[in-house]
């Protein structure tokens, strides 16, 4: 067979080449495939016919670079043809170089772990396939760098590009996985059988399983740490946790974890627990433990969650304690509720925190990092029509949406391990959180959406008015820490930075910006224990972000230990332990973590 030339991109060309290649390796394909198989595996050869797949009924064609014809005018974008020409000459001549690897009976290299197995490299044709694959999903995302659109427009393509080069892998099908084959050959049948069973299990189910959901049981294997709610309402129950020092800061630490998922996040086991480790370095701890949003909650709005859930946590941790100032700790969403609470108390005349910590939270949405795709006035208003007065927001509308944001790692991974391979999910208690989803209120979340990600208006001296107060940061008088984490794509780190220029405007001085190592969740729950990862620290927080990180100075293991130190600053002195939780008007209500928690989301 001669080797093919490809004078310019020629998508039928390619796909053609394809066919002849797959022809002669078909005779060693593992497993009996129909016999048009070759035929259309050719199609990965070619990108635009990707593209094809995806594009509805009555659609415009598509064009050479893959988009279709007169789209891009209508969204102002442009696509210079002298760059469109270097990207398919460039394609073209590593589809040739494969093509010459191939018929040399050299194997490509592989560089990608979904193609790790050895049954990738045993077959000519499925390392030829694996590796044309690659190749056109690296022309795609060169397409979509090489844009010159607005730079949202350009995440948003991008995003789609990506959804769908992800999908196309042909790791995902049994038709082009090897290992997957190898594997019903090896088991006779066997792990083709449980594979369809967990796919059946999971339709019921309405999600992919990512872990073992029957290891674990809340208050017992996860949210262990011992307390007692004190405190309920509609929205939340107030969690006292039972001391385990004889003596206590004199002010207690009120947490407020994200409403969009269980707070045990911050409670997983005991050697991980960020809860328990406040505890164990002398403070009383309260924290919310909000509802799992039903249909009386539907007309719920965000004004509600600020006064009647932290607004009221904060007073009942007030008069559990008997202390005019608590310190405060708001995670992800619950900082900016946390901190929405506090500019309506300050606008009251209320001073109730010593201290405020905030940690991969959002104050300034000029930069939502990845979830910006989600954003937008049209989507926006079309849940507004749907739940904006009334209904409610799928907790499994969030999970997919998360997973959207990584599906390699939290779809299509399961896809091949579930239901190709056949294997049990593993026990992993971080995946069970994940998997534990919340609904919320159609009113309140709209709100949110809209007035923070969409309009940025919090940030706006006197914009807002909640709880009938106008809010304003900058009032809220209380030494600050702020906590990101350096690979966070939900908070940008330069996001939780800035901040820094809306609290303590007059006394940057009081602000203390910490950043640490890896995500937005890994990041936060990194135990000294584990001696893992890093975090940068830096006096000055009156500079942009990019000054404080040239000077930020770098130290070993959890940014926990830092933390544990500024709220000892601000803890008071040390009193006696309390015997028992709550008071005479807050008494015991039920044993943590409670039953609020362990509602499942519908």
């Amino acid at each position: 067979m001669n080797t093919p030339k490809f004078p310019h991109f020629d998508p039928a060309s390619l796909s053609q080449a394809s066919q002849q290649m797959l022809e002669q390796f078909s005779k060693n394909l593992p497993l009996n495939f129909p016999s048009n198989f070759p035929a259309d595996m050719a199609q990965m050869g070619d990108p635009n016919k990707w593209l094809s797949w995806f594009q509805p009924p009555g659609a415009a064609s598509f064009g050479a670079a893959g988009i279709p014809d007169g789209a891009l005018n209508d969204l102002g974008i442009k696509l210079e043809p002298a760059i469109l020409q270097k990207l398919q000459t460039e394609y073209t001549e590593k589809l040739t170089a494969l093509w010459q690897d191939a018929l040399a009976a050299r194997t490509p290299a592989l560089a990608d772990k979904r193609f790790n197995g050895a049954a990738w490299l045993a077959n000519p044709m499925h390392a030829f396939n694996a590796a044309v694959y690659l190749l056109n999903g690296h022309y795609l995302t060169a397409l979509v760098d090489a844009v010159d659109a607005p730079a949202k427009t350009r995440r948003k393509i991008g995003f789609a590009i990506q959804q769908m080069v992800d999908a196309m892998s042909p790791s995902n099908f049994l038709a082009t996985n090897p290992v997957a084959q190898q594997l019903v050959v090896d088991t006779k049948g066997e792990s083709l059988t449980r594979g369809m069973t967990h796919l059946l299990a999971d339709m019921q189910k309405r999600k992919i399983s990512q872990t073992d959901e029957g290891a674990f049981e809340i208050g017992k294997d996860v949210a262990t740490t011992a307390g007692a709610v004190v405190f309920e309402n509609a929205l939340f129950q107030l969690i006292q946790y039972t001391p385990l020092t004889k003596t206590v800061h004199q002010r207690p630490l009120l947490i407020v974890p994200p409403c969009i998922n269980k707070f045990y996040i911050m409670d997983l086991q005991p050697q991980n627990s960020l809860v328990r480790y406040a505890v164990e370095q002398g403070n009383t701890v309260f924290l919310i433990s909000w509802s799992n949003a039903d249909e009386s909650l539907a007309k719920t709005t965000w004004d509600q969650y600020i006064e009647e859930g932290a607004v009221k946590a904060l007073h009942v941790a007030q008069e559990i304690s008997g202390q005019d100032k608590v310190n405060a700790l708001g995670f992800c969403v619950g900082g900016t509720i946390l901190s929405s609470a506090l500019a309506v108390m300050y606008a009251r005349g209320e001073k109730p925190v010593a201290s405020l910590t905030l940690l991969t939270a959002l104050l300034d949405f000029t930069d939502t990092g990845v979830l910006d795709v989600y954003i937008d006035d049209a989507q926006i208003k079309m849940r507004e029509k749907a739940i904006g007065n009334g209904g409610l927001m799928p907790g499994r509308d969030f999970a997919s949406a998360f997973s959207s944001l990584r599906p390699n790692d939290l779809v299509w991974n399961y896809v091949e391990s579930n239901y190709l391979k056949g294997e049990e999910p593993t026990a992993f208690d971080l995946l069970y959180w994940n998997a534990d989803s919340t609904n919320l209120p159609g009113p309140m979340f709209c709100y949110y959406l809209r007035h923070m990600y969409l309009e940025n208006a919090l940030k706006e001296p006197g914009k807002l008015t909640v709880a009938g107060e106008k809010l304003d940061l900058g009032k809220i008088a209380a030494p600050t820490f702020i906590f990101a984490s350096r690979e966070d794509h939900i908070v940008p780190w330069t996001s939780a930075y800035a901040s820094t220029t809306l609290l303590n405007p007059k006394h940057a001085d009081r602000n203390r910006f910490v950043l640490g190592a890896s995500g937005h969740i890994a990041g936060v729950i990194n135990p000294p224990s584990k001696n893992k990862r890093s975090y940068w620290t830096n006096a000055k927080s009156d500079v942009t972000a990019e000054e404080w990180m040239d000077g930020a100075t770098e130290h070993p293991g959890s940014w926990w230990t830092e933390w544990s130190g500024f709220l000892a600053e601000h803890g008071g002195k040390q009193v006696a332990a309390p015997r028992k939780p709550g008071n005479t008007t807050y008494k015991l209500i039920e044993p943590a973590p409670g039953r609020y928690v362990k509602v499942r989301a519908e």
